[in-house]
């Protein structure tokens, strides 16, 4: 067996344009049609597809904008709940092939598939499978990358989408990698690619061709050096299984700027309950928890409190939110877009055991009961008496 054959096989498989794949397949008279997901006049786009891309839409974008681009478009909102549901399924596919997967996020993931080439074939062939059973299963298209390690195997993803699969020899990696934009490389945002094009630095092959000591000089150690690696296609991170999500966050922009206090709290605990669910769900506690606020000029802040022991309520974390916000002294200052973070998140089994200090447990078990009974009847059976009126007006 030579060098070649030793390598492992890693595909990057990347859901095309995910959360309207999953409206066009719940609603078949979308298919054809330019679909934006995102709504409300002052909201953002979360996703669109292939076709309402022609137009210059772009995730992101504010929703605004998108409909001065294209009016004829289609605009739904964001349905979360169906999305984890429908990458539940897909993760699961990926599962059945190979133990090793990493999800990137709920419409991508690494899969290391070099024990199941024995068993299943090539890479190829194993791409061709997971393709074929996303969209018999799922009715959405996929495309996959494969290399021998992970940055390549993402990069060929990227290329060959819409629907596509795309191969990339060992041996041909840097013909492959050396044509492409500076901007293709990991960690390359618009600030390092405005810098790098200062340098001059145009392609991969332009990076590669560069002294390292001169990127890290620019772009300092850990990014200079890690650049000069990925330039030359080295990557040497494994594919990891024990993927731990590092956050849950959930905001929102008003549609109309708000200054007064009591409507930006109500706000809060709404998003505030609307993460922690989430959290609890997935059985985690928070360690730290985060605000946003963004002003009518854009302008951003957050802050930021790590507890003592992480936590799970629904109060005791509306607390530390309110805390924070009322800390700023924000009264009569036009507020655009509020948001909560959950984050250092442990899992809640971990918090079980810590027997000295442990929080007592009542608030506990009557979140529990609440999310037994939000999952039984619906997540609208439960509110906070402050947001029965809210949800009974919309």
């Amino acid at each position: 067996m030579n060098d070649v054959e030793q390598l492992a096989t890693i595909l990057h498989v990347d859901m095309d344009a995910f959360y309207a794949s999953v409206a066009e397949k719940d609603n078949p008279k979308l298919k054809g049609k330019a679909v934006v997901v995102g709504a409300g006049r002052r909201g953002v786009v979360s996703a669109a597809n292939y076709e309402a891309r022609k137009f210059g839409i772009r995730a992101a974008m504010p929703v605004y904008k998108a409909k001065a681009l294209a009016p004829h478009a289609i605009f739904i909102s964001p349905d979360m709940a169906r999305y984890e549901e429908v990458s539940r399924s897909v993760m699961s596919i990926f599962h059945d092939i190979t133990p090793l997967v990493e999800p990137m996020s709920l419409d991508e993931a690494f899969l290391d598939v070099t024990g199941a080439r024995r068993l299943l074939g090539d890479g190829q062939t194993i791409a061709k499978l997971i393709r074929a059973r996303v969209e018999q299963k799922e009715g959405i298209t996929c495309s996959v990358g494969i290399a021998h390690n992970k940055f390549i195997a993402k990069i060929a993803s990227n290329q060959c989408k819409p629907n596509g699969l795309l191969e990339i020899d060992p041996e041909r990696v840097l013909e492959f990698l050396h044509p492409l934009a500076a901007k293709e490389i990991w960690g390359v945002g618009p600030k390092t690619n405005e810098q790098l094009a200062k340098m001059g630095l145009q392609t991969v092959g332009d990076i590669a061709n560069t002294p390292r000591s001169t990127l890290i000089r620019v772009l300092g150690q850990a990014s200079g050096g890690s650049l000069y690696e990925l330039a030359w296609g080295r990557d040497y991170r494994d594919v990891e299984i024990e993927h731990i999500e590092k956050s849950i966050s959930s905001s929102e922009t008003f549609d109309q700027d708000l200054d007064s206090q009591e409507e930006i709290l109500k706000e809060f605990l709404r998003l505030t309950e609307r993460s922690v669910e989430r959290m609890r769900e997935k059985g985690f506690a928070a360690g730290t928890i985060s605000i946003k606020v963004r002003f009518t000029d854009f302008k951003t802040i957050s802050r930021s409190k790590t507890v003592d022991l992480p936590i799970t309520g629904t109060q005791e974390i509306f607390e530390v939110v309110k805390n924070l916000y009322l800390a700023l002294n924000l009264e009569n200052v036009l507020i655009r877009l509020v948001g909560v973070s959950l984050d250092s998140l442990v899992e809640d089994e971990e918090i079980n055991q810590m027997v000295l200090g442990q929080r007592t447990s009542g608030w506990q078990q009557a979140d529990k009961a609440v999310d037994r009974i939000k999952n039984k009847f619906g997540s609208a059976s439960l509110r906070p008496a402050r947001l029965v009126e809210d949800h009974e007006e919309n």
